[in-house]
């Protein structure tokens, strides 16, 4: 399973548990928490009528009932009272309390129900029992509401059947004694319609609370895939041998990314180093040699024309190591950096100018001409320094493998998207600069090769390489520049092509 997938399926798991319980707890709570507010409204209700009936019953003669005194008639005619009350969401259409009167024995003298229980004992029910042996008297029963209400006022249409009833009594004191108990009664489905809507909303309101947790859920879930795989892509470029800067995140993942790109830069200088010594070993044995031979005869008496060969030999020798030394610095600090130092807008056919100027001797030396077959003013985003040791380097390549007397042509300009299908290149419209000499140019199976560090192939009539390292510094200065470097025979000749892309360019025009 993936890693995202087992992210959100657990996230779903804690918020899905969490609404759920937290959904069954609050409406496990909110039934009893509406009873409990009703019951304690009643026995406010029925406390307030004991008061109104103590004269009426107490004046009662024994076995009588509260039938046709003011106290029932007042009782009626609240019973009847027409209402169309509108609380909040809830509309209210009718009374719904029934009111019975027991005297001290339990026995019903008043019931405002449609169908009076005058005369009935109601002593064995809790309310009544209950209140005259000095206790709080209320008691639930399921019942028909129809006798007590119009259920059809209540908006569910139906009659009710079953439902639960409640009844709360309060005693009816007359100089300290108990001479009766009024019970108020009031059916649950009252209020239900009331409850309904609340659960409903709670509900609806939990639902949507489970769904923002779970959008946010998504969300989460969604930036830590994105910020592993950023660290996973990270992590791959390095392992194909690619620079990059570690990407930018925060929290423990971002100090993960520094941690990955301490270690990646304590490794690559170590392997940096074992290959470099190597590398450098193998190249200096050959000059080294040299100049042991040459030392060694030296100290041996020569002709003076030998000596001056041997000695010319040494400073040959001599020049090699330093211009390898020279280079083996550059390019080892050009491949510990992650991009240009100093980028500003260069003009890319005044950098090639600069070039050719420095190397005007050589250029006039060899009997070389340069021909420019294209020249556009592009301007690239560039540092300065690492372009011209760029272009100077290939200009020099070429001046060491063109034949006396030939030509060097070059190209400056942009060269439009390809839409090639070759996934080993970037068919995007990119800057180049491009040279062509008429040397020798390279085998076919050499071409892999060339830029690697210490590959070259031996200059013209001679059996003398060079270090191998000034077109490896072009290839790391590309790639710094997120630029590419490739080579075509020409026929004769090589042709060689220092690319940019195209987001490098700072402004351009067409000359």
């Amino acid at each position: 399973m993936r890693l995202g997938l087992r992210l959100f399926l657990g996230f779903f798991l804690v918020a899905g548990l969490s609404a759920f319980i937290l959904l069954r707890v609050v409406l496990g709570e909110f039934k009893p928490s509406v009873r409990e507010v009703m019951e304690d409204m009643m026995v406010d209700t029925a406390n307030l009528v004991a008061e109104l009936a103590r004269d009426e019953l107490a004046a009662m003669p024994p076995g009588g009932d509260l039938t046709g005194t003011r106290f029932a008639q007042r009782v009626r005619d609240y019973a009847e009272r027409p209402l169309d009350a509108r609380i909040l969401s809830a509309r209210k259409r009718s009374l719904d309390f029934r009111i019975y009167v027991t005297d001290a024995a339990g026995r019903v003298v008043l019931d405002t129900s449609p169908t009076p229980a005058v005369g009935q004992d109601y002593s064995a029910w809790n309310d009544v029992a209950r209140t005259l042996r000095g206790e709080y008297g209320a008691r639930s029963t399921p019942e028909l509401l129809k006798p007590y209400i119009n259920a059809d006022a209540l908006g569910n249409g139906r009659d009710g059947q079953g439902s639960p009833v409640m009844y709360v009594a309060a005693p009816v004191r007359m100089d300290g004694r108990t001479i009766g108990v009024v019970t108020v009664a009031k059916p649950a489905a009252a209020v239900q319609q009331i409850i309904y809507r609340a659960e409903r909303r709670i509900w609806i309101a939990g639902l949507g609370l489970l769904a923002v947790s779970l959008a946010v859920g998504v969300a989460v879930t969604a930036w830590m895939i994105l910020t592993v795989r950023r660290l996973r892509r990270y992590a791959q470029d390095v392992q194909l041998g690619q620079r990059q800067t570690p990407p930018n995140v925060p929290g423990e993942l971002g100090d993960l990314a520094q941690a990955m790109d301490a270690m990646r830069e304590r490794l690559d200088g170590r392997e940096h180093l074992e290959h470099l010594v190597r590398a450098l070993t193998h190249e200096l044995k050959s000059p080294l040699a040299a100049l042991r031979g040459a030392g060694e005869l030296l100290q041996e008496d020569l002709p003076d024309a030998d000596r001056q060969r041997f000695a010319a030999q040494v400073v040959s020798q001599s020049e090699r190591l330093t211009e390898l030394v020279e280079r083996l610095l550059a390019l080892s600090t050009l491949e510990l950096r992650r991009g240009p130092e100093h980028p500003r807008p260069v003009a890319l056919a005044g950098a090639v100018d600069e070039a050719l100027a420095l190397l005007g001797d050589r250029l006039a030396q060899q009997g070389l001409t340069v021909r420019w077959l294209r020249r556009d003013a592009v301007a690239l985003q560039a540092d300065p320094e690492m372009l011209a040791l760029a272009i100077s380097n290939l200009l020099t390549n070429a001046i060491d493998f063109a034949p006396a007397g030939s030509e060097l042509s070059l190209q400056v300009g942009i060269a439009p998207a390809t839409g090639g299908t070759d996934g080993a290149k970037d068919h995007r419209p990119h800057a180049f600069f491009e040279l062509r000499d008429h040397g020798p140019g390279v085998p076919a199976g050499a071409f892999a090769q060339l830029g690697e560090r210490f590959f070259s192939t031996a200059r013209p009539g001679s059996l003398r390489k060079g270090s191998g390292l000034g077109l490896a510094i072009v290839r790391q200065i590309a790639g710094l520049h997120r630029g590419e470097l490739s080579f075509e025979p020409a026929e004769p000749g090589l042709r060689v092509r220092l690319a940019f892309p195209l987001f490098t360019v700072a402004s351009q025009t067409s000359s």
